[in-house]
């Protein structure tokens, strides 16, 4: 499984983004949009669920870093891992700063207790289903007392995301996954505090289009959502 995924995606590394839009351009929205919309929440996470201001983060499967430079300023030491060396190889050519470490596909290279926040983004639908159990048990242990796991996800309700999963050449085999299970998951990994918010609803980067996404962020009808638990 890891060498099959490591091999995939070091084919799309160079194009990684092209392939992404093309499977979203029926939306009219460029992938930064995405990107940003993920920022906002995980700024929203760390203000509401963190007592720390920059928490230290691991961004397990991090591809080629595409996130990373939304983040700055809003988290401390940043860390990313991902099974594609290729991808970590263009990561580190686009963002300094950031600690890059190569991942088996099983155990993160960290000690216990590493991390405030431990974010995995949209990484467990290419995750066998057998091995999503173990996989939430390594973003638990690498986090310390009081840090926060987060799970990013395509909502498989959503048919507007399943179209997009469609359309994109390396989610061919994705088994989706829904914010309910990713919770079970999380609590029977002894997670507390689990929560989840859907996102992504509205296709307008406007405040008002904001404040009504996030009052509907418990409603499973956003194209992506976010599952959270405390260690």
């Amino acid at each position: 499984m890891t060498r099959r995924m490591s091999e995939l995606f070091d084919g799309y590394h160079a194009n990684y983004r092209d392939v992404v839009q093309s499977s979203i351009d029926f939306s009219g929205l460029p992938h930064d949009f995405f990107m940003r919309a993920k920022a906002d929440l995980l700024r929203s996470l760390i203000a509401q669920r963190l007592n720390t201001e920059r928490p230290d983060m691991l961004d397990v499967g991090c591809g080629v870093g595409s996130l990373h430079p939304l983040l700055h300023g809003m988290v401390g030491c940043l860390s990313g891992i991902d099974v594609s060396s290729a991808s970590l190889a263009q990561a580190r050519a686009a963002n300094s700063g950031v600690d890059y470490r190569e991942f088996d596909g099983r155990s993160f290279p960290f000690e216990d207790a590493s991390f405030d926040l431990v974010t995995a983004i949209c990484v467990m639908h290419h995750i066998v289903p057998a091995e999503w159990t173990h996989f939430i048990t390594e973003m638990r242990r690498v986090v310390r007392p009081g840090g926060l796991v987060c799970v990013i996800e395509h909502n498989p309700y959503n048919p507007l995301t399943r179209l997009a999963v469609a359309r994109c050449e390396f989610d061919r085999d994705a088994v989706l996954l829904s914010a309910g299970k990713v919770r079970k998951l999380m609590a029977a990994g002894g997670l507390r505090e689990i929560g989840a918010r859907h996102f992504l609803l509205l296709p307008w980067d406007t405040k008002p289009a904001r404040r009504l996404e996030d009052a509907l962020s418990g409603v499973s009808l956003g194209g992506q959502y976010a599952a959270f638990g405390t260690v």
